[in-house]
């Protein structure tokens, strides 16, 4: 290691351990035990501008382990991205400052991803590198390899041990994606203590069985052979590339070095003081960086920015030669707008079904149009795609062997899945959903968090949506989950009656630009709800009204409309004057005016019923302290859909019967 690299390793520890100790926050043991194999990936392997931190064809990097933050802040102030300046490493974890505890994506310019929980950096990765894969055979010709870059990510022991990793890895290896290398960074210690405690596999052979090809750097200070390992990683076609460095947590600190307490606490002043001594860095003062060591960054930021210039230069012929290709490109990442337009100027696309249809088969047929409006749409299900009625007819699958294939076999890989998903959306240049059972959701609910968090528009397919599912029982019947995503911030969830609702659903979905999307769908047919309408888009809607100012208000969303409808007969034979609200997403309903909010649910008429087959947290909102739910209070039961919702009270009579005792 030469005199100038020395210096901008150790520069990154200082900045990492000077940071962590003013903030008296954060996990210096990473960024200290990382920084050679990051400063030899971003510096020499690694293609990327800080000038124009979104060039289309960047390597992408995503630091797994979100902890080590510092390591990621450091890069990106001494390559110049975005600006980001000293003070603001001064501010690391400071509220509204640009260095939050860990990485947060759209936030801090440079970072690809919003990592935190463990793993989840590593399915994000992969879906990252499928999106390369895909793009690749979609726009790439003779002499123009427009699309052309690697994924690295790098995570330790933590991110190992998740089963997140598993999911993703195995479904990398299935794959082929060898463009993706993953940095491991095996120190051997967590939280508590030895790694041996816990974690004694031998993960070579793990990735191995993956189908990744698997290098091992013995001393994770030594650039040279850090470096080689990318080299070789890279010169493999065939496989994804997993490269153990091994390293020790808190490196350069004499009383932390090694040990557990350097992972997760600031090493502490005089700790601090030592690892300058140690170091052999002779600047005292806190966050000093000298002039050289910053010249040699933007020397290489300099040079980064010519490879993308020759790609400019590159894509610019390529566009002249095929401007077929040209448009296409525009199409895939900038055309959804466009789409958005046209569906809702298609009168066809909201028309209503003349016969009772699964609302998930009418998704089902939703995205099949979908399929020619969006060429750049790729999506599917953990292993249920034909039940979730999710896979785009006469479109292959993304696999090995066919990378223009636009349907995805995720396997029976929920959390994976969503992971996964989430890196293709980020990448660029796609629109992505997955599906699973409604149930299920509880698998996915971790990533579609980062979903929302990321302010992504992810979309989620849930079929089998309640009780409905019947015979399978209370294992695969939802009660709670419903619950839980609504009360999850930046996220739309719509359960749809029909046809029209379902398209309403579908069409906020891909008009949505930074809220995820839930589509909350049916196992059994439902009839075409008389008043359905566009209106849905508003989230709750007057679907069926009175004369006059109404005694009572029946609010229901999915299955639970028609019943309803049906309960409404009952009460208007009684003289009662009875107004229908269906209710597909409450999320959306409440980014509505307050005047619309008044106008759908006059505060006025207190006396409301909800109905449906779900768990009843949240009703309470809209039925207030005078009003009645008819939802789920138990886990469900065993035996056909018809005799379920008798059985818990989803019958007409049963609703009447509710209304009249309020």
């Amino acid at each position: 290691m030469n005199n100038i690299d020395t210096m901008s390793v150790n520069a990154i520890r200082i900045l990492s351990a000077d940071a962590i100790q003013k903030a008296n926050s954060g996990h210096p043991g990473l960024p200290l035990g990382c920084a050679p194999m990051a400063y030899e990936l971003w510096m020499n392997h690694m293609n990327h501008n800080p000038a124009d931190p979104e060039w289309a064809n960047r390597d992408r990097f995503i630091l797994s382990g979100g902890h080590g933050s510092m390591l990621l802040y450091s890069l990106l102030h001494l390559f110049g991205y975005g600006n980001l300046s000293k003070e603001d490493l001064m501010q690391f974890r400071q509220l509204g400052s640009m260095t939050p505890g860990h990485p947060e994506y759209g936030h801090t310019v440079g970072v690809e991803a919003t990592t935190g929980p463990l793993g989840a950096g590593m399915g994000m990765a992969v879906g990252m590198a499928i999106a390369e894969a895909h793009l690749a055979e979609v726009f790439n010709k003779e002499n123009y390899p427009v699309v052309d870059h690697y994924t690295f990510a790098l995570g330790g022991d933590g991110c190992m041990m998740e089963g997140i990793s598993s999911e993703a890895f195995s479904l990398a290896g299935t794959l082929g994606l060898s463009k993706l290398i993953i940095l491991y960074d095996s120190n051997k210690i967590s939280i508590e203590g030895d790694t041996d405690m816990a974690f004694t596999e031998d993960v070579q052979k793990r990735m191995e069985a993956f189908g990744f090809q698997t290098l091992m750097v013995e001393d994770g200070n030594d650039l040279e052979a850090i470096g080689k390992a990318i080299e070789e990683a890279k010169a493999d076609t065939e496989r994804p590339s997993f490269i153990t460095i091994k390293t020790e947590i808190g490196y350069g600190c004499p009383a932390k070095q090694g040990k557990a307490s350097a992972h997760g606490e600031p090493l502490g002043v005089e700790n601090v003081a030592a690892l300058r001594d140690n170091l052999g860095w002779p600047y005292e003062e806190a966050f000093y960086v000298p002039d050289e060591v910053y010249d040699h960054f933007k020397a290489a930021s300099a040079e980064k920015a010519e490879t993308e210039a020759a790609w400019n230069v590159m894509f610019a012929a390529y566009c002249e030669e095929y401007p077929e290709m040209e448009a296409l490109w525009k199409q895939y990442f900038d055309g959804d707008a466009a789409v958005s337009e046209q569906l809702m100027a298609d009168e066809s696309f909201w028309a209503k079904t003349d016969k009772a249809e699964a609302t998930r088969s009418l998704s089902g047929k939703v995205i099949n149009r979908l399929k020619d409006l969006m060429p750049n749409l790729m999506g599917g299900s953990a292993d249920l795609g034909p039940s979730n009625k999710t896979v785009m007819n006469g479109i292959g699958y993304f696999s090995r062997d066919d990378r223009a294939g636009r349907n995805m076999h995720f396997g029976v890989r929920e959390l994976a899945m969503t992971a996964i998903a989430n890196g293709m959306l980020l990448h660029g240049g796609l629109r992505t959903y997955v599906a699973t059972f409604f149930v299920f959701s509880d698998y996915v609910k971790p990533m579609a968090r980062l979903s929302a968090l990321m302010q992504i528009p992810q979309i989620f397919v849930f079929t089998h949506d309640s009780i409905g599912v019947g015979e399978d029982g209370p294992t695969h019947e939802p009660v709670e989950q419903m619950a839980m995503f609504r009360s999850m911030p930046n996220f739309h969830v719509f359960r749809p009656c029909d046809a029209v609702e379902t398209a309403a659903a579908w069409y906020s979905a891909v008009a949505s630009e930074k809220t995820p999307t839930a589509l909350v769908l049916s196992r059994q047919n439902l009839a075409p709800v008389a008043g359905s309408s566009r209106e849905a888009l508003k989230g709750a809607y007057v679907l069926d009204d009175c004369d006059g100012t109404p005694e009572l208000i029946l609010i229901a969303s999915g299955s639970e409309v028609e019943l309803a409808v049906k309960a409404k007969e009952i009460l208007v034979a009684e003289g009662r004057k009875v107004r229908i609200v269906s209710m597909p997403s409450m999320d959306v309903f409440e980014e509505q005016s307050a005047e619309y909010q008044e106008s759908v649910l006059p505060k006025a008429v207190r006396r409301r019923v909800a109905i449906e087959a779900l768990g009843g947290f949240g009703w309470g909102r809209y039925i207030g302290l005078d009003g009645a739910a008819v939802t789920m209070t138990d886990f469900g039961a065993s035996g056909p859909a018809k005799v379920l919702f008798e059985h818990f009270g989803f019958t007409a009579e049963h609703v009447a019967e509710v209304a009249r005792s309020l």
